[in-house]
């Protein structure tokens, strides 16, 4: 049995290229929204901002501990920083869209 859209009576080849133009769509939304770069800058960013305070608020016996070293400042101002590179990085380069949706728009102008 074929599965040709011109063999069902209810589907026009327009309508099966509108659904996949849709489906496309839709997949290049999760893909952008999901991008694995969002989500490391964001918990970095998020994990830096709650070790940068711990490291602003730790006492003289916790900074000793550590060999003189606020060990938590500087790992919390690193996470920052690779945080917000990681967020920087998904601005300045975003996910491209696959070529088959932006040909498929172009012929339908």
């Amino acid at each position: 049995m074929s599965e040709h859209p011109s063999e069902h009576p209810g589907y026009s080849e327009k309508d099966v290229q509108r659904e996949v133009s849709e489906l496309q769509t839709k997949s290049a939304t999760a893909a952008r929204l999901f991008d694995i770069r969002r989500i490391i800058g964001g918990l970095f960013v998020l994990y830096g901002v709650i070790v940068t305070i711990t490291g602003l608020t730790d006492d003289d016996a916790a900074i000793d501990k550590a060999q003189g070293i606020n060990i938590n400042l500087w790992t919390g101002l690193a996470m920052l920083a690779l945080g917000v590179f990681f967020l920087a990085w998904l601005k300045l380069r975003p996910v491209a869209p696959p070529p088959d949706a932006v040909a498929g728009d172009e012929s339908r102008d």
